[in-house]
């Protein structure tokens, strides 16, 4: 039966308007990027390359050469919207965007992950099949049906976000508003609003909002009393994030999955309206394809397995880090390190002055200080470094680590010589040290 419904042809205004909509998104992050400095600070003036682990082999392209590929990424983005070369247009940006997420994670952002798995998705739908170049050129691909998984992989998308969104505030520096405390103390000098941003009943406020909204917004909008509410709340919740946080694209981008929550007539009829109506008597159904097995299932199960990793890992996450990323934990706390390297060459035994500072932007200072992979990987590039010197050397690290601005604790267990440390991909790194809940340590 449910195969039966998710084969069901409906109007396929949604896809395309949200086709229209993603390209428009590309195109304004890709030069918002560029016109701002951010591919200049992260990607050009760097010295020392930071990319996801096992990913050494992506580097910037040198010179001004990022510009280009950020060029190139707009242009791609565009003919996603316009429907030009479609399928080639998305699987051309999934590659370059996958390129350029993996390079570097100094600037990791949850939406990057979020744009990389709809481009994925995007890839495999039938998004050009109206109002697109590719459909004058090629009439016969012209369709105003699709079949209703289209919409459902959308939605489950969106479900796994916000789910997992919510269960990662409940903790207690976010019950307690602390860490949204943290959060808009920045802004206390904010227009109009700035003194109600320091207030602790408007901490009180954001962080049980934020629980209420992530929590219920998709039931809110999968039920029909309820949508055009949600729907609201959807707009003033991001549009106040992006005046106030400044977070980029990711505000219009998760408003925009709302067009799959709305009946396609609806949407065919404000944004669309010069597109047939379909006859009600169609109940013929779309044939069974494999890439909704083969692809989207095991996909969107991973997505259900990354972000409970963490609780079979021993240790708190939030100190941690591991299982972290990839996990929907958007925004969560706020995390200072004071990390110091100690280089000793080997065979001399005596201490080689090194200063990572001189080395590295300040995002990416702040990731080598404060975040266990960062610090391995500054390490193994200080080990590299010597190594085509000549010189073998051993690597202690002094961490000192403070979240949401408690007390510093001994991070990085400063007996470990981290020239020879391994990374653990899958479970915890014994270096890390370990506290209970009265902040005693438990392992070093």
């Amino acid at each position: 039966m449910i195969l039966k419904k998710a084969y069901q042809p409906i109007d396929n205004s949604p896809l395309i308007v949200f086709r229209i909509l993603f390209g428009l998104l590309i195109f304004a992050e890709s030069f918002v990027a560029t016109t701002t400095g951010w591919v200049k600070l992260n990607l050009i003036d760097t010295i020392v390359n930071l990319p996801h682990i096992g990913m050494d082999f992506l580097v910037p392209l040198p010179g001004n050469g990022m510009y280009f590929y950020y060029g190139l990424m707009g242009l791609s983005g565009l003919m996603i919207a316009i429907g030009f070369r479609y399928r080639f247009s998305v699987g051309l940006f999934t590659v370059l965007w996958a390129g350029v997420y993996f390079m570097q994670k100094a600037s990791y952002n949850n939406h990057y992950y979020l744009l990389l798995l709809v481009s994925l998705i995007m890839f495999f739908l039938p998004a050009n099949r109206y109002a697109s170049i590719d459909a004058k050129i090629k009439p016969e691909i012209k369709c105003y049906l699709m079949p209703r998984w289209c919409s459902w992989v959308m939605i489950i998308q969106m479900i796994i976000v916000y789910f997992f969104a919510t269960i990662a505030k409940f903790y207690p520096d976010w019950l307690d508003g602390t860490f949204t405390g943290i959060l808009f103390s920045n802004l206390a000098g904010f227009p109009i609003l700035g003194t109600i941003f320091t207030e602790k009943w408007f901490h009180l406020f954001i962080a049980y909002a934020g629980i209420f909204f992530d929590g219920l917004i998709i039931p809110a909008l999968l039920w029909k009393k309820t949508r055009n509410i949600a729907f609201l709340a959807s707009l003033l919740f991001h549009l106040f994030n992006s005046v106030t946080l400044k977070i980029g694209i990711f505000p219009y981008f998760a408003l925009s999955f709302v067009l799959f929550f709305y009946p396609p007539e609806q949407i065919r009829a404000f944004f669309l309206r010069k597109k047939p109506k379909l006859k009600d008597e169609t109940n013929s159904l779309f044939q069974f394809e494999n890439k909704i097995a083969y692809f989207f299932i095991p996909l969107l199960l991973l997505q259900f397995i990354l972000p409970i990793r963490h609780w079979f890992i021993k240790g708190d996450v939030l100190w941690t880090e591991e299982g972290h990323r990839l996990s929907w934990r958007m925004m969560l706390r706020e995390k200072t390190g004071i990390t110091q390297f100690k280089i000793i060459d080997a065979k001399t035994n005596l201490e080689i002055p090194y200063d990572i500072a001189q080395k590295l932007t300040k995002k990416q200072l702040s990731l080598v200080t404060s975040k266990p992979d960062g610090i391995w990987q500054m390490a193994q590039h200080i080990k590299k470094e010597f190594l085509e010197k000549g010189i073998i050397v051993k690597i202690y690290v002094d961490s000192q680590l403070s979240v949401n601005r408690k007390p510093y604790k001994r991070f990085i267990n400063p007996e470990v010589d981290f020239a020879q440390a391994e990374w653990d991909y899958f479970f915890h790194n014994d270096w890390i040290l370990l506290y209970d809940k009265n902040g005693k340590l438990l392992s070093e």
